[in-house]
């Protein structure tokens, strides 16, 4: 199979991050890229990063996404981009409204200019469920900047570059996700649920990346590709990592939902379903109907959510993917 990465100069953005770091360890270890540029405006998490990988391909770029000088700079000679940066705490954007309007939107707009200016071959853009029927403002940004990214193939034209999107659901054991939150909360042996009724999609780093790389492969420029990925019961999460915890019912709270859903029954109508995943095709006049001629129709009003999904996690799944993972 033909390595997508094999000398080739990728740029991540708020490449430090949890994707970041699982995404250069996969990529130095089983491909071979010319370089890899970590894009991201912290210092110390930079040097840490250049210590902890110490290989010669990595670079180093200090900038924010909202910096569109430093940014064309930085997409100089660049073959493919993956757009990782942005604000991703539901109540730091609640609270912070402007500020993520400026990373999650502007900075996508200026990664767009950027790659096309630059005529970077390849982008793609991670996106989130919470992008899905947003009801607060991180998943309102992220519809923004979906939708910026899918038409930026319009704006590059007969350029070279072209724009997809991968959406999925929590990652398992990432900043922000509740599983940190829970081993903290069991030390105290009280565990607060927002709603008994709650779930969750799951996805692993390792699952986040290889889909990152077949949309690379495979994107021909304005799709959204959602993995199978499997569902859990909030509750069942709490049970395996403090079984003998106390709970404390609070409440839903602002700007979340009791299901996630990855996608709606009005996307399905032009949506083609794989072995692996889902392929949201563009409504736009640049869509060449016959990009992805194999995959089947997904049925009318079909809808991807976390409470009707086919695939689940049990328990005795969930502890073992903690304790691979070094949680449990």
């Amino acid at each position: 199979m033909e390595d997508i990465l094999e000398d080739k100069v990728i740029l991540l953005t708020g490449g430090t991050g949890s994707f970041g770091q699982k995404f250069v360890e996969l990529a130095l270890k089983n491909h071979n890229p010319k370089a890899v540029r970590i894009y991201s405006r912290g210092e110390h998490k930079q040097v840490d990063m250049e210590r902890k990988f110490n290989d010669s391909r990595l670079r180093f770029f200090i900038g924010d996404v909202r910096d569109n000088k430093r940014l064309h700079r930085a997409m100089n000679g660049v073959d493919i981009v993956i757009h990782a940066a942005a604000l991703k705490h539901v109540p730091v954007c609640e609270y912070n409204p402007i500020e993520a309007v400026r990373t999650n939107i502007d900075g996508a707009v200026n990664v767009i200019d950027a790659a096309i200016d630059n005529e970077v071959e390849k982008v793609v853009a991670l996106s989130t469920d919470k992008a899905v029927q947003p009801v607060n403002l991180y998943g309102a940004t992220k519809t923004v900047a979906e939708k910026l990214f899918i038409q930026g193939n319009a704006y590059s034209g007969k350029r070279k570059t072209r724009f997809a999107c991968v959406r999925y659901g929590n990652v398992l054991g990432s900043n922000g996700s509740v599983v940190p939150l829970f081993l903290q909360q069991r030390k105290k042996n009280e565990i607060t649920i927002t709603d008994e009724k709650m779930t969750r999609f799951w996805i692993t780093l390792e699952q986040g990346v290889d889909l990152v790389l077949k949309t690379i492969m495979q994107m021909k420029g304005g799709e959204i590709v959602i993995p199978k990925i499997s569902s859990m019961k909030v509750t069942d999460l709490a049970d395996v990592i403090a079984p003998n915890a106390k709970r404390k019912i609070i409440g839903i709270r602002p700007g979340e939902k009791i299901h996630e859903v990855l996608l709606t029954s009005e996307e399905a109508n032009h949506t083609r379903e794989f072995e692996e995943y889902f392929v949201i095709e563009p409504e736009q006049p640049f869509w060449d109907e016959k990009s992805h001629i194999s995959g089947k129709r997904c049925s009318v009003n079909f809808i991807y959510a976390s409470n009707t999904n086919t695939k689940w996690l049990d328990k005795p799944e969930m502890e073992r993917l903690l304790k691979e993972k070094g949680f449990l």
